[in-house]
């Protein structure tokens, strides 16, 4: 177990925008920095990332949280995993607090797969290099593609021997068990190794730890596919897999423009002759999850495939998807008979370079060119070449650039411009039609799953119950979670969180909604043994609810420029800065907060006041009557404080 001592030191060492800056491209916008959602599809960045509090929150899906959080989100990982990474990433030396090399049936499930899933790729090296058979059949594969040992090392190659079950029976001599071996898709349920006789190709997360492999095949059996990947695990997504961007990521930023290239073999050349910002999809075609990482790196983006039918079809398949994503998309078709492999080594590598910036064509260039002969002679066939343009240009989101297309499309092809702004337009209203569609279906299968799933789940998923006193309570925790270690009295050094836990002493049960219930109870216990709450202590609170909850409270889509008077010379008129507000809040925060509850007492004891007059007990009449009219002298005396008219019930 790691020491609070070492966690507390990662949390205070690793700031949001350095680490959010591996994986999301951020601009500066006031104090904060924006970007594109890693965590969900958008086109108009609202991931928001504040410095200045060290956290990070989206305005799209909702989910913010600290460096550690946002680790643990973006990689899948377990809290002690991602402060693993991160230590190690900060230099930091953990303390533990028994010795870490514990049985691995204790391990979190995922911690287990990447544990496994390193000894496989270690064990498919050593049968590459230690091995007559790896060295002659694996070794000798690898070379004639001219990797380097360096590389070999790098990209984590190996070989799978033949046999049934060799690895699994390594596997289980070593100490891990068959069930794990199982679900990292490394062998089945009978013993059976998945990988045999194949060279293999480790396939990383973006930190670099193995998540999965691809194992080609070196067998002369016509019937064995060429490429297998790993089955799906809780660590491996095949649709949101790119192969080699762990290595490729910088690069692209620094080039403003990833490659995409068809095979793993490619992508390991380029990468070796220092092209390093290309990517490989992942055994699949390319996917709306693979576009949506790419695009947090580079809106620019080439697709450098075979010039064969299969190269020219898997173009025209991603191609729509890269549009519709916002992407500018160019497309390299390569020479008969090369791959990016082969053309390298051919060309070297600076004519490849010139070669690829030299044949890269928009998609309009790219259909034209691709259909000019059969279409050039054929009215029919040529009207069908520019719907199908016209259908891809539909797909852009932005109207300039759509615009500009269509005026590039009206000179290409010798159309008039209004002809082709027509047809883009009923492109984009049956887009439009299909995605309603689309909508209206998945809004009737998820009403038709709460329906099954019954209302009392549904219920218990919803953290937020909009209460009658909802705003009141948010407010006073929001003050308590954003400002409890300023001071209301400087000269007497009265904290805001000292002041507010004092003052609704009385009344603290009294919060409805529970997780500001337990806000507010940890902070009471904090200020008793001596503590000054800040936001840190709630945002990297152990409790989810206190951790999520202070992220949403101290985040803000749109904040107060200190340009105003850094820049500008126009400070605030009415109020303080938000930053110097606390003690006004506080003070009338808590009077609003306490007004509410008293006319929710005032409302119970009348209830309790009609049910003694029907049962006729004066007494208990007399009682509660007396308790109304302190009531009502306390709710007038808060009205007075905070200048609000109290009506006559």
């Amino acid at each position: 177990m790691i020491s609070q001592k070492s966690i507390d030191e990662v949390f205070e060492s690793a700031r949001i925008e350095e680490i959010v800056r591996a994986y999301v491209d951020l601009k500066k916008r006031g104090a904060n920095l924006l970007g594109l959602c890693p965590f969900h599809n958008e086109k108009t960045p609202s991931f928001t990332v504040s410095p200045a509090k060290n956290i990070y929150k989206c305005f799209g899906c909702g989910k913010g949280g600290n460096s550690v959080q946002f680790i643990m989100e973006h990689e899948k990982m377990t809290f002690p995993e991602a402060i693993k990474h991160l230590a190690e990433k900060l230099n930091i030396d953990l303390e533990e607090t028994f010795n870490s090399n514990f049985s691995k049936e204790d391990q979190e499930q995922n911690e287990s797969l990447y544990i496994i899933n390193q000894f496989a790729k270690e064990y498919f090296n050593k049968q590459l290099t230690d091995t007559d058979y790896g060295k002659s059949i694996g070794m000798a594969y690898f070379k004639s593609r001219g990797f380097s040992e360096q590389t070999i090392s790098k990209f984590g190659l190996g070989y799978a021997p033949q046999g049934s079950d060799k690895f699994h029976k390594k596997a289980i001599e070593s100490g891990y068990k068959a069930e794990l071996i199982r679900k990292a898709g490394l062998a089945n349920d009978h013993g059976r190794d998945f990988f045999r006789n194949r060279v293999m190709f480790t396939i990383f997360n973006l930190s670099g730890k193995p998540a999965a492999f691809a194992g080609r095949t070196m067998s002369t059996d016509k019937k064995s596919p060429k490429y297998i990947n790993s089955p799906e695990t809780d660590i491996y997504n095949k649709s949101k897999t790119l192969y080699g961007l762990n290595f490729a990521r910088k690069a692209i930023r620094t080039a403003d423009e990833s490659l995409l290239v068809e095979g793993y073999t490619d992508v390991i050349t380029l990468h070796q002759n220092g092209v390093e910002n290309a990517v490989a999809t992942s055994g699949t075609s390319l996917t709306e999850g693979q576009i949506r990482i790419l695009k947090r790196y580079s809106d620019n983006i080439k697709i450098l495939y075979d010039s064969d039918n299969a190269g020219i079809k898997a173009a025209l398949r991603g191609l729509d998807m890269l549009l519709e994503q916002g992407l500018n998309v160019k497309i390299v078709l390569l020479p008969d008979g090369d791959d990016p492999d082969s053309l390298l080594r051919n060309l070297g590598v600076s004519a490849f370079k010139e070669f690829i910036e030299e044949k890269a064509k928009d998609f309009i260039l790219f259909k034209t060119e691709l259909f000019a002969e059969e279409s050039k002679k054929d009215p029919i066939k040529k009207s069908k070449l520019v719907k199908d343009i016209v259908s891809s240009i539909a797909k852009i989101p932005d109207p300039i650039i759509r615009n500009s297309y269509v005026q590039y499309c009206s000179e290409l092809m010798r159309i008039e411009e209004h002809v082709l702004i027509a047809e883009t337009k009923k492109a984009i209203k049956e887009i439009l039609r299909q995605r309603k569609l689309r909508g209206d279906y998945e809004r009737r299968t998820l009403a038709s799953k709460l329906t099954v799933e019954g209302e009392a789940k549904a219920a218990n998923d919803i953290k937020f119950r909009e209460f009658k006193d909802e705003f009141q309570e948010k407010d006073i925790i929001r003050i308590l979670v954003t400002g409890g270690d300023k001071f209301v009295d400087k000269e007497e050094k009265i904290l805001v969180s000292a002041l507010i836990v004092d003052e609704l002493a009385e009344i603290e049960d009294c919060f409805e909604n529970p997780i500001y219930a337990k806000i507010f109870e940890h902070t009471k216990t904090a200020i008793s043994q001596g503590v000054k709450p800040k936001l840190e202590y709630y945002v990297n609170h152990p409790d989810a609810d206190i951790a999520g909850t202070a992220v949403s409270l101290s985040s803000t889509e749109h904040e107060y420029s200190p340009n105003w008077i850094d820049k500008w010379k126009l400070p605030l008129q009415s109020q303080d800065a938000p930053e110097d507000n606390f003690s006004n809040d506080s003070f009338q925060s808590i009077l609003h907060f306490k007004r509410r509850k008293v006319r929710k007492l005032m409302k119970a004891t009348q209830a309790k006041i009609k049910e003694a007059e029907l049962a006729d007990d004066f007494e208990e009449v007399i009682f509660q009557t007396k308790i109304y009219i302190t009531l009502k002298e306390t709710e007038n005396i808060i009205g007075q404080k905070t200048k609000t008219v109290v009506l006559p019930d």
